[in-house]
């Protein structure tokens, strides 16, 4: 009898800038695999919905394994045009997760402010 490979339920991230109340349009993120293999699986910009549509959401790149993502919260805020010190407290917000249960999905909220950033795993 052969196995078969659970789809991968994916990685999806919805971002908002707290601070203002608005969907964070423009935010880049950038998604890592740590292990099994490392690389970058998933890059690029926050949608003016705020959510980031890539492959990765459907569980493209997907496996069992650890994780990181970055997102470019300075940058994002400089682009906006609010005003951050420089170098300012909060440059590229870094969170390091891991998927054991491949088939499932990974939601991943982000809520930040200049000053500091909330993420979890959240229902999608």
């Amino acid at each position: 009898m052969t196995e078969v490979a659970a789809k991968a339920g994916g990685i999806s991230i919805h971002a908002v800038d707290v601070s203002r109340g608005v969907p964070a349009d423009g935010l880049s993120v950038r998604l890592r695999r740590l292990e099994p293999d490392a690389g970058v699986i998933a890059e690029g910009v926050c949608a003016p919905n705020g959510h980031f549509a890539h492959p990765v959401a459907d569980g493209t790149g997907v496996v069992r394994g650890t994780y990181e993502v970055e997102f470019g919260v300075a940058e994002f805020f400089r682009e906006a045009g609010v005003p951050v010190p420089d170098p300012s407290f909060l440059d590229v917000a870094v969170f390091r997760f891991g998927i054991d249960a491949v088939q499932e999905h990974f939601h991943l909220p982000f809520k930040f402010t200049p000053w500091g950033f909330s993420m979890f795993r959240g229902g999608a």
